[in-house]
C-alpha cells in the first residue's frame, strides 16, 4: 500500500529536557517517508544544540529570533510541510513518547475510514496506565467547552473502540492538507492554549471528519514544558482565551450569563482555598485580556 509523505511538526521552546527521547521515538518509527520540522521559538537551554546535532537528514529546523508563540510557530511548520509537498501534517508535542508504528497507525486510519483527521489514545507518562485523553467532545451547552474522555480513568479497554469524534487537543493529531485550505490555519491571536480548540472548532462546523484509533498509543509528559496546570502562566493564558473564543465564536448575548458563571467560579476558588489571591488577580486581569481581544476583532472589522 503507498503510504504518502507526511510533514511532522513540533514547536520547541527549551525543551532540551523532553527533546532527545521525542527524536528518538520520531526516527525509530516504521512509517520512513516524513519530513520533522522543529520549529524553535528562541531556546535559550540546550535545544538548538541537540537538534544540531542529529544526524538524520530528515530534520528541518525552523529558528525564531523570539517566542512566537505555538499557533504561529505551527503555522510556519504546516506551511513548510505542504510547501514540500507533503500530503498531511502531524502536529505533535516534543513532551511525549509513542512507539514505533504510531505514525502508521494514524495513517492507516486515515485510509481505512476515509477521515480528513485522526488522533491516537493519549496516556500519562508518569502513569502509564492512565488515560489522559481518548479523544474528546464539544460541550454547547456550555459555549462549545472542550473536554476530553477518559481523563485520569485507568485504561481497562473502556475507551478501545475506534469511532467519529469532534475534538481532540493537538498533542497529536494527523490532518491531510486539504482540511487547511477548507478551515485555515491556526489562529495566532491565542499565543498558546485554546488554539487547537479554535481550530477544532472551525473544522466541526464544516464537517471535518475526525477519527479516534484506540489501537495507536502515546505517552504524554503534561505540563512539563508549561509550569503545569497551576501555574500563573497556565492560569493567564486558559482564562484569556477561553474568554476570547466565546465573545468570537458564541458571541457576547449567549456568552454573557458564561462569562458571569466563571467570574463567580473564580470567587469560589479563592474563598474555598483552590487557588491563590495571586492565582484570582492573575484571573482577573485575563478576563480584561481577552476582552480586549475581542474588541481589537471588532475595530478592524469595522
Amino acid at each position: 500500500m503507498l503510504r504518502p509523505r507526511i510533514g511532522v511538526v513540533t514547536v520547541t521552546y527549551n525543551s532540551g529536557a523532553v527533546l532527545l527521547p521525542f527524536l528518538r521515538c520520531v526516527f525509530e518509527q516504521t512509517h520512513r517517508d516524513f519530513i520533522l520540522f522543529v520549529v524553535d521559538n528562541a531556546s535559550s537551554d540546550d535545544t538548538l544544540r541537540l537538534i544540531h546535532e542529529s544526524s538524520d537528514e530528515r530534520l528541518r529546523l525552523i529558528s525564531n529570533s523570539d517566542n512566537r508563540g505555538v499557533a504561529a510557530a505551527n503555522n510556519q511548520g504546516i506551511r513548510a510541510a505542504i510547501g514540500a509537498g507533503c500530503a498531511s501534517v502531524l502536529l505533535i508535542n516534543n513532551d511525549t513518547e509513542f512507539e514505533p508504528p504510531l505514525f502508521s497507525l494514524l495513517i492507516e486510519g486515515m485510509s481505512k475510514y476515509d477521515a480528513e483527521m485522526t488522533c491516537p489514545k493519549m496516556m500519562y507518562f508518569n502513569e502509564p496506565n492512565r488515560i489522559w485523553a481518548a479523544g474528546g467532545k464539544f460541550q454547547p451547552w456550555l459555549g462549545y467547552r472542550a473536554t476530553h474522555f477518559g481523563t485520569s480513568e485507568i485504561d481497562v479497554g473502556q475507551h478501545d473502540r475506534t469511532r467519529t469524534i469532534n475534538y481532540v487537543p493537538t498533542c497529536c493529531v494527523l490532518i491531510k492538507k486539504d482540511v487547511f485550505e477548507k478551515i485555515g490555519l491556526m489562529d495566532e491571536r491565542y499565543f498558546v492554549y485554546l488554539d487547537d480548540v479554535d481550530f477544532m472548532y472551525r473544522a466541526m462546523k464544516n464537517g471535518v471528519s475526525l477519527i479516534y484509533m484506540s489501537e495507536a498509543t502515546l505517552l504524554h509528559k503534561v505540563g512539563r514544558l508549561t509550569g503545569g496546570e497551576d501555574s500563573p502562566f497556565t492560569h493567564r493564558y486558559c482564562t484569556r482565551n477561553r474568554v476570547f473564543f466565546l465573545l468570537i465564536h458564541v458571541g457576547p448575548i449567549y456568552s454573557f450569563p458564561l462569562l458571569v458563571f466563571y467570574q463567580l467560579s473564580f470567587i469560589a476558588g479563592l474563598l474555598f482555598r483552590r487557588f491563590s489571591l495571586t492565582s484570582f488577580r492573575t484571573k482577573e486581569r485575563a478576563v480584561l485580556e481577552g476582552i480586549g481581544m475581542w474588541r481589537a476583532t471588532l475595530i478592524v472589522k469595522g
